[in-house]
């Protein structure tokens, strides 16, 4: 027996290896990120439609936010997926990774870049940054924004972010990994 071997070291190899194999190409994924942040601005922008907006500026704003939201979301959403579907090689395991590592990094992203937002616009009334109350506000600003987010963001997803979704993840489950 080799003294010096540690027997954990094959383990912490393979899961090295596995985390790496999930990177994405860079392509595809620029590609699928400008894609990605299109299609959820245009879902957000459906539904600022629907509910009849009549502001410009602010439609504009929303619209940003959610491309930018999804954009950011995408890269993340895909390692993720091609992490998870790498332990079972199937179509419908790489359906389900991809549906569901899409729709929690695009929320995410979109509820941090949202309290970032928000954060900012109430950053006038706090405190002296990094002092302990500062933290306090800024922990408590950022859950009211993901909370607003949760209410009022994610139902502009719908209807059309859904068939994105559903695009999305069968175009991933149909790619070779």
């Amino acid at each position: 027996m080799n003294v010096g071997a540690c027997p954990a070291a094959p383990r912490s190899m393979r899961l090295a290896q596995r985390l790496r194999q999930a990177l994405p190409p860079v392509l595809p994924t620029l590609g699928g990120a400008i894609g990605w942040g299109i299609a959820a601005g245009v879902c957000a922008l459906s539904g600022l439609m629907l509910d009849d907006w009549q502001t410009p500026a602010k439609i504009r704003a929303v619209f940003l936010l959610f491309a930018l939201g999804g954009f950011v979301a995408f890269p993340f959403g895909l390692y993720l997926a091609r992490l998870l579907a790498q332990w079972r090689q199937t179509g419908e395991t790489a359906f389900a990774a991809a549906f569901v590592a899409l729709t929690l990094t695009t929320i995410a992203a979109t509820a941090a870049l949202y309290g970032l937002q928000y954060r900012e616009y109430y950053a006038q009334w706090h405190e002296d940054a990094f002092t302990r109350i500062w933290f306090l506000q800024f922990i408590h600003t950022l859950a009211a924004a993901a909370y607003q987010f949760a209410v009022l963001g994610v139902r502009l997803y719908f209807p059309l972010g859904f068939l994105a979704l559903l695009a999305a993840s069968l175009w991933f489950a149909r790619r070779p990994r």
